[in-house]
């Protein structure tokens, strides 16, 4: 069961500030979570299996495949400044 300590605690967990009037309705509302936890509990499910995914995934990825890749001077031609085969960028710190 939350108390108003529990909730104090959360809020401060959160960084966040709980006006005194809210606490009591944040205690309803986090042992009303808590309650429908409890009837969760209570389902018997040892017969059903784990559900990990509701959709069924496939790979969605291309195939690998080898293919040659552009010459350096064609990769840098439209580089705005180039220094010794390379991209020249402002250095960032």
């Amino acid at each position: 069961m939350i108390t108003i300590k529990d909730v104090e605690h959360i809020g401060w967990l959160a960084s966040i500030e709980i006006a005194e009037e809210e606490r009591e309705e944040f205690v309803a509302q986090f042992n009303s979570v808590l309650d429908w936890f409890h009837q969760l509990d209570e389902v018997d499910a040892d017969d059903v299996s784990p559900t990990y995914r509701v959709l069924d995934l496939v790979n969605v990825f291309r195939e690998d495949r080898v293919s040659p890749s552009l010459a350096q001077e064609e990769s840098l031609k439209n580089a705005p400044k180039v220094e010794a085969g390379y991209f020249k960028s402002p250095r960032i710190v």
